[in-house]
């Protein structure tokens, strides 16, 4: 009897094991696993939109607070709202109790914290909801590991696919949302007066949307199946199959957080994605900000609907990509080599926006559009080939730690990008008539000295990669 023959009856051993009923379940299944796929996206989707949707109306929710003394700090204190602080003790929790409680408990957070923060009526109630629905919501690392372990080896480079897929659509439809939600009372006047409830928090309605859609999801979640392997005495083990005495001694001794921060190829793929996720939340706050700043200041003088037009469009080229076109680049060229691209083909677009700021009317929409729509390709291909990378870099019974490590430091990149984005766009915008970089020339240089960082980190000996 081969090894594989005896670990597959080791497994059938363990009828009432959630992870092994899964393993069971991925051995018989044939075909795409769309369903599992689905639940993917769902949850994924779930963790997106309240970080999101924020970013078309923080401009002016902070101008409503009246916590700005001039019209150019708002974009200095908006920074500094929603950070979201995933901390590694929910690992920890996945790993002992398993993927679905924390899943539960974070699709839960965005349903109470999400609709408290709608109701914010001062600057620190929002410091304060936004800090307990990040705390508290300790979806992305967990959800990392359960694609790897709910999908068969053949599939999870698509499971990989299909969390930065949801990460990116919901970069789409999360600002949509805000921007077309919000303030509704002053956009539909005759639908919503501003004596209701809507109209006295004009922020409530795309929160409330956001948090309906989660509470369906958590009631969904409820039926998810369990891929962390329980077996006798409540013993938690974090793999996807179950070694022998001697093999599960060598996975505890290999687990441990020490040899991970040993595991070179595993830290300089997690270095290389921070970098670009720094790159990515920075953007994303100047951008949603630069685009409602008045043009006096360098900005477009758009409304929160016109910024939610504009990154709502590219919603559908970047599913396309991602679903149909990133499978093939990632097998022709490789992850590393898509990486490299993405971010090198990005330094010239992130140089046009000054540029891009003295069109006007339909040109100045459409190749706003345009440059949205690659460079939110690129960044879903750049977050796709990095996640690719870390799992590749470890062993299948070491993903979870490892999952865990990389969302400690990406957490961090989360909270200091936006909040450096929005004082770096303040400060740009009081150097209007200086002579080097001028305005917000000087923002989209920074952004590319960072995308250039990241580029040049994908190179030998920096980067190193393994092949399990």
């Amino acid at each position: 009897m081969t090894s594989h023959d005896q670990l597959k009856d080791r497994l059938l051993e363990h009828e009432n094991c959630p992870g092994c009923k899964v393993d069971r379940q991925k051995r018989i299944q044939t075909g795409l696993p769309l369903k599992q796929l689905i639940f993917i996206w769902v949850l994924m989707l779930c963790v997106a939109l309240p970080i999101t949707s924020l970013f078309p109306f923080l401009y002016f929710m902070m101008r409503d607070f009246k916590i700005a003394e001039k019209v150019e700090d708002i974009s200095y204190y908006a920074g500094f709202v929603g950070r979201a602080l995933t901390s590694v003790l929910w690992g920890l929790c996945a790993d002992r109790y398993g993927r679905k409680p924390v899943i539960l408990i974070g699709t839960s957070t965005v349903v109470i914290f999400n609709t408290l923060f709608g109701f914010s009526v001062n600057y620190w109630m929002a410091i304060t909801t936004r800090f307990l629905l990040g705390s508290l919501n300790g979806l992305l690392g967990p959800i990392r590991a359960y694609a790897c372990e709910l999908f068969r080896e053949e599939y999870q480079a698509l499971g990989l696919t299909s969390i930065s897929t949801s990460w990116g659509i919901g970069m789409i439809i999360g600002p949509a949302l805000g921007g077309f939600l919000a303030q509704p009372a002053e956009k539909f006047p005759s639908l919503v007066s501003s004596d209701s409830l809507l109209g006295r928090f004009p922020y409530l309605l795309p929160c409330l949307t956001i948090s309906t859609f989660a509470l369906f999801v958590t009631f969904g979640a409820i039926w998810l199946p369990e891929t962390l392997h329980f077996h006798k005495k409540t013993e938690v083990e974090s793999t996807s199959y179950v070694p022998d005495a001697e093999e599960n001694t060598n996975a505890k001794k290999d687990s441990n957080l020490i040899s991970l921060f040993k595991n070179w190829p595993l830290m300089s793929s997690i270095i290389v994605y921070c970098v670009f996720a720094l790159e990515d939340m920075a953007y994303s706050e100047i951008f949603s900000l630069w685009a409602v700043s008045p043009r006096s200041l360098g900005g477009l003088s758009y409304t929160t609907e016109d910024v939610g037009t504009v990154l709502s469009i590219t919603g559908v080229s970047l599913l396309f990509f991602q679903t149909a076109l990133y499978p093939m680049a990632e097998r022709i060229f490789g992850p590393i080599m898509v990486v490299r691209m993405s971010g090198v083909l990005s330094i010239p677009l992130l140089a046009s926006y000054p540029y891009i700021a003295m069109l006007s009317g339909f040109m100045l929409f459409f190749t706003l559009s345009c440059v949205s729509i690659v460079i939110n390709i690129f960044t879903v291909s750049i977050t796709t080939g990095t996640l690719m990378l870390q799992n590749k870099a470890v062993e299948q019974r070491q993903r979870g730690a490892a999952n865990g490590i990389a969302m400690t430091f990406m957490s961090i990149c989360k909270a200091v990008g936006p909040a450096c984005g929005g004082a770096l766009l303040s400060w740009s915008q009081k150097r209007l008539n200086a002579a080097f970089l001028p305005g917000d020339q000087i923002v989209f240089l920074l952004l590319n000295v960072i995308e250039a960082i990241g580029v040049l980190l994908t190179f030998k000996p920096f980067l190193i990669t393994n092949h399990y």
